[in-house]
């Protein structure tokens, strides 16, 4: 059976410099970084570059599997979806300068029309084959309507094109009311990428908020379960490590970096 891949979200190192991420990810023996807008954005206003970001992630050895994340284009009116669509595309450019494989888009906030979103998700795919990069439509548990794994099928299916993908998370997954069985609804190709994480005991599941997730091990869920079914489904990418946790914001990003690795290890074979 193939392994998965090590691999660190940077909302766990949030407010450190993108630069400092990639150097706390190699050191801690990461083979690659998802990495966030907001970070080189700021790294580009205090007059860095993307060509900066990518050779250092090239010195490091890192891959970037995603660029997270595209906000407001699946709902967007329909006067304002040209203006929008121009914006995406230039996010996609900015990942792919990056050599990411994947850019994830997120759902509506509140309620959308669901074809008008499929449909908006195929002109990005399109927009990604021109580009080099393709987005990930990611459903969020805590949302009101794209929350489950059903609800991301639903837009890939009406998208009806080949590189249509998801997102799974251990986090999303409950906290939508599924479980990691909802993996296994999923082919390989369909995951862009796994996220990973637990959640603590005790808690309702409904109120539970990303800042809630804790270290894999130290919660409740069935992380085995999740694991199984990944690999039964044939997924042999990125398993990405992902918290928001203030507590470790205030840290110092190379210990936190080396410690999400070693909780990471057990889970890869």
């Amino acid at each position: 059976m193939a392994s998965l891949r090590p691999c660190l979200n940077a909302s766990t190192l949030r407010g450190t410099p993108v630069l400092d991420q990639i150097r706390a990810a190699a050191r801690a023996g990461f083979r690659a970084l998802e990495l966030w807008y907001d970070d080189t954005d700021a790294h580009r206003r205090r007059g860095g570059s993307l060509e900066e970001i990518r050779h250092a992630l090239e010195d490091a050895g890192l891959e970037v599997p995603t660029l997270i994340y595209l906000g407001g284009w699946f709902e967007a009116q329909e006067t304002a979806w040209p203006a929008v669509r121009d914006a995406c595309a230039r996010r996609l450019e900015e990942a792919a300068a990056l050599g990411a494989a994947h850019v994830i888009a997120g759902p509506p906030v509140g309620h959308a029309d669901v074809r008008t979103g499929a449909l908006r998700y195929r002109e990005l795919l399109e927009l990604g084959d021109r580009i080099g990069v393709a987005p990930a439509f990611e459903f969020l548990g805590f949302m009101e309507q794209f929350r489950t794994v059903t609800s991301a099928l639903e837009v890939i299916a009406l998208a009806g094109h080949p590189r249509a993908a998801t997102v799974v998370d251990p986090f999303h997954l409950v906290r939508g009311g599924g479980s990691m069985d909802d993996v296994a609804r999923l082919t390989a190709r369909q995951i862009a990428i796994a996220h990973f994480n637990d959640l603590p005991a005790g808690h309702p599941v409904a109120t539970l908020q990303d800042a809630d997730r804790v270290w894999p091990g130290d919660g409740c869920l069935d992380l085995r379960r999740y694991r199984e079914r990944l690999r039964e489904v044939g997924y042999e990418g990125w398993l990405s490590l992902e918290l928001f946790r203030e507590d470790l914001w205030r840290r110092d990003p190379f210990e936190v970096a080396r410690i999400a690795r070693e909780r990471l290890e057990p889970w890869l074979d």
